[in-house]
């Protein structure tokens, strides 16, 4: 496996990113592993621990990886030139590898199939959230399409399906402080400034379920999640809000939390042009009330 260590890292070692970035090979493995000299350089020596960490350098080591249950859902590309790619990912898949999640991603798919080793991600969606991510081709211009999601340059319009409340006042702009403790899986809102904003609006409803547009002018970890749960009408299929029920096991697909992010927005910071890209997927609660629950997302 070849680890390329990213432009825009902090560490001082290599060691300290690899530790930060297996974080699935469990306590101990990664020191274990520079003790054995299973990290080598281009020149094929082995790699010290404590060699200093050099953005752009390459790392290979042999990992055994293991067994993953495919997500057995297709991961369709609505665009690619030679700057960006953007997937319309299925529920399930996570974007990026990440603890026990490394080929069953969309990174690691994409790369195969479209013969990109290169290829990294922009900004990440949940593995439980469906819809349109954004991935950069040349690792020399990743930076400057995370700089619009740094600067909120792009509009992003999500839609999800929750319970219908009659007596919610929609439009509204909901702006709260969220705060994300590592180690503690649901997110929750906080006294003070806010630091997360959406715009929620209900495009529809029947049988009792909402369908919701939400557009997020910040990017919080489960903000939309958060924000829907803390006007009374959670997600549904969400496994964290109202109340931690636990993770969603590997290879149980019988209820996809109904979110999808619909839509991105934005001026290339490359070639200039404007993109408008929209999600092919439909949330099946709302196409299929009755029997949305496993179903294939």
């Amino acid at each position: 496996m070849r680890v390329r260590l990213p432009h825009d890292g902090a560490w001082a070692t290599v060691r300290e990113h690899l530790v930060a970035r297996l974080t699935g090979a469990g306590p101990g493995t990664v020191e274990a592993m520079f003790d054995a000299g299973l990290f080598v350089g281009a020149d094929g020596r082995a790699v010290e621990p404590e060699a200093p960490y050099r953005p752009g350098m390459f790392v290979w080591f042999h990992r055994e990886l293991p067994a993953e249950v495919p997500v057995p859902f297709p991961l369709q590309v609505v665009h690619r030139d030679e700057h960006i790619v953007v997937a319309d990912k299925p529920h399930f898949l996570a974007t990026t590898p990440r603890g026990s999640h490394v080929t069953q991603t969309v990174l690691a798919r994409l790369r195969d199939e479209l013969g990109l080793p290169a290829l990294s991600a922009a900004h990440r969606l949940d593995r439980l959230t469906a819809g349109l991510v954004l991935f950069t081709v040349r690792p020399e211009e990743r930076g400057a399409y995370q700089t619009l999601f740094r600067d909120r340059l792009v509009r992003k319009e999500y839609e999800a399906v929750a319970p219908y409340d009659p007596d919610l006042a929609l439009p509204r702009t909901v702006r709260s402080r969220i705060v994300k403790e590592r180690g503690v899986q649901a997110a929750r809102e906080v006294e003070g400034e806010p630091n997360a904003v959406t715009r929620v609006e209900l495009t529809g409803h029947r049988d009792g379920l909402g369908r919701y547009r939400l557009l997020p002018e910040t990017g919080q970890t489960h903000q939309l999640r958060v924000h829907l749960n803390a006007l009374g009408v959670p997600i549904l299929g969400d496994p964290l809000y109202p109340e931690v029920t636990g993770p969603v096991p590997s290879g149980d697909f019988r209820r996809p939390l109904q979110l999808l992010a619909r839509r991105l927005e934005f001026t290339d910071p490359v070639t200039g042009e404007r993109h408008t890209f929209v999600s092919g997927r439909t949330l099946r609660a709302w196409s299929c009330p009755a029997g949305w629950a496993g179903q294939e997302p």
